[in-house]
């Protein structure tokens, strides 16, 4: 049994394996117990499912904070607000794929947990050169706070808008190169259908290009939230922990986010103005000799920031009859 204490990016193997085990445990409860075979998943279901993962989220934030330390607790849990705040707009982005390739409500739910898969890994693979990088070159810190100060700048002055889905680089590319066939074929992201010779090919359905695109996306909206809690903690546990529990969560709450997302028209901004102080406060502990701004203030500050966001934006769209913006 000694390989479970054996060291692995900073914490000793049976951190991670409990970690993963956790995961594990969930998805096969999601996909294997609660949802195996195709149905819509209703709001009710959704929030119910959400409040789960993300009582689960806190539990494990806990476990954080009673095994590593308070220190460790608060920038566990200043990441996974962090992340899920960040992942909204991402809803946005599911809703329109999934509206633009047609895809039922009572299919997403599995496009959503297979992509969960995808993510998972290529979270570990960003989240892993993130802290090699941090590890051997200091510096490399800044350019991650300086990146985050100039993308909340430019995020809070794109306003809401977002790209139209239909226009995507990727599909065209993918139309072009590999068969896709025009229409669902039940739950298979596969098939094998006559080619344009005439012999069986393998075509690639809707749902397989609804995969490929939300995958994409998450690796884009990543970009933005990897280095923002590498800003928080340089922990790789807490780190990737964080991030994984708060994307399971957002999946699962898609489908009541999905149907209001219009009430919360000025989140972006907030989101915004949450980046440029999450890469200003780097250089800020700089300034006065800290060693890390402290992780109490973060927390504070990015719940303050997050509860304007959503307050301002549901008391301008109060009344709304619900029409998409």
């Amino acid at each position: 049994m000694e390989f479970l204490l054996v060291d692995w990016l900073g914490k000793p193997a049976w951190m991670w394996l409990a970690f993963m085990g956790v995961v594990t445990g969930l998805l096969v409860l999601d996909l294997g117990v609660l949802h195996r075979g195709a149905k819509e998943i209703g709001v009710r279901e959704s929030l119910l499912l959400s409040g789960m993962y993300i009582a689960i989220g806190l539990a494990f934030g806990g476990w954080v904070w009673w095994e590593m330390g308070a220190r460790s607790g608060v920038e566990y849990l200043t990441g996974f607000a962090i992340e899920k705040s960040l992942a909204m707009d991402n809803v946005f982005v599911i809703a329109m794929i999934f509206g633009y390739l047609a895809i039922p409500r009572s299919l997403q739910h599995r496009v959503l947990f297979w992509g969960i898969l995808g993510v998972i890994v290529l979270r570990a693979v960003m989240i892993g050169t993130g802290a090699a990088l941090v590890s051997q070159f200091g510096w490399v810190l800044y350019l991650f706070a300086a990146f985050l100060i100039l993308t909340g700048i430019k995020m809070f002055m794109a306003g809401e808008g977002h790209a139209d889905v239909g226009d995507s680089r990727l599909i065209r590319f993918i139309r072009r190169r590999f068969r896709v066939t025009d229409e669902l074929e039940g739950q298979r992201f596969l098939v094998r259908r006559p080619g344009p010779d005439g012999r069986m090919a393998l075509w690639a359905t809707p749902m397989f290009l609804g995969l490929v695109m939300i995958e994409v996306a998450d690796v884009i909206f990543a970009v933005d939230s990897v280095p923002a809690i590498f800003a928080i903690t340089t922990d790789p546990y807490i780190v990737y922990t964080s991030n994984i529990f708060a994307i399971l969560g957002l999946r699962a709450l898609y489908f009541a986010l999905a149907a209001v997302i219009h009430r919360f028209a000025y989140l972006k901004q907030a989101l915004a103005v949450l980046l440029i102080f999450i890469g200003g406060k780097v250089f800020v502990a700089d300034l006065f000799g800290w060693t890390k701004f402290p992780a109490e203030w973060s927390l504070a500050i990015t719940a303050g920031i997050l509860t304007a966001g959503v307050a301002w934006s549901l008391w301008r769209t109060r009344g709304d009859s619900g029409r998409a913006r």
